[in-house]
């Protein structure tokens, strides 16, 4: 049952990843499991099986939620974004209650509001630099494009498991993410129709990218592992402030151009399913 709910968590940390202005790191936060996957992953080597074990579940997950689940949720971004996006802030705000209880006894001084002003201010800030990422689809790989994907993937995963800070916006800034977007699709269909040509292809640009995710989820994590062994209290005003920022992220990318009566209400709706499902999941980890 436990692995269940952590492979259910996984899933809404990998769909996380794909969304513009949601953060995966932000929803392993709200999920109450955030600190657990840095330490797995900071002590890969030296706990291996220990650290297997407990990322399984979230990376089987994350790969179901990012593959399986990424054109149901890209198909609703599309029709219905304000809706959709009721659902991932609820998810988001769902959480808030675990980093609180983790912060008592804290007290409010410079250093702490600084971390959590600042913080906010980077979040929402990133929101409105990230425009338009035009419309590239694709690329032709070559030594100097595996090069490209190769730290476009570092910057992209570094930022991924940053709370707050959405690893997809990133990429839409660096004019990558619907190339990447696209090339997860026609890899699944490739796959699926045994298309060799479009599969090498795909292979080529997924590759690189993915050993710059790995090489960059490795280095940023060791950081963080220091930050929450020093600095526990700061990192999580820091922490916080990504958080409590990621909403008005979320909703400057969807735009409010049209809003009626119904759309408010559903979204209203799918913001409480998505607080009580991430209250629900996160709870036991609070504990």
């Amino acid at each position: 049952m436990n692995l269940i709910k952590e492979f259910l968590k996984g899933i809404l940390i990998g769909i996380a990843n794909i969304i513009p202005g949601v953060s995966g790191g932000t929803m392993a936060v709200s999920m109450g499991v955030y600190d657990k996957i840095i330490m797995a992953i900071t002590g890969f080597l030296k706990h291996f099986k220990k650290s297997v074990l407990i990322l399984l579940p979230y990376v089987l997950g994350a790969l179901v939620g990012i593959g399986a689940l990424s054109f149901f949720v890209e198909y609703t971004l599309s029709n219905y974004p304000m809706q959709t996006s009721g659902a991932f802030i609820g998810l988001i705000i769902g959480g808030i209650p675990v980093i609180v209880k983790r912060m008592k006894g804290a007290k409010l001084n410079v250093q702490n509001g600084a971390a959590f002003l600042l913080f906010f201010l980077l979040v929402t800030g990133m929101a409105f630099l990230s425009g338009n990422e035009g419309a590239a689809t694709d690329i032709a790989i070559n030594a100097g494009t595996v090069l490209q994907l190769f730290f476009v993937g570092m910057i992209a995963s570094a930022t991924m498991i940053i709370p707050g800070v959405s690893g997809s916006m990133v990429m839409m800034i660096l004019g990558f993410y619907g190339i990447i977007i696209n090339s997860i699709s026609y890899f699944i269909s490739a796959l699926v129709n045994f298309n060799m040509t479009v599969l090498l292809h795909e292979v080529g640009v997924l590759m690189p990218f993915g050993i710059g995710v790995l090489l960059g989820i490795g280095l940023i994590a060791k950081l963080i592992e220091l930050l929450f062994t020093r600095l526990p209290i700061v990192t999580y005003c820091a922490i916080l402030g990504l958080i409590i920022g990621s909403p008005i992220a979320i909703l400057k990318k969807i735009g409010l151009s049209s809003v009626t009566l119904p759309a408010v209400l559903v979204t209203i709706l799918t913001f409480c399913i998505g607080f009580a499902i991430s209250f629900l999941l996160s709870k036991d980890e609070g504990e």
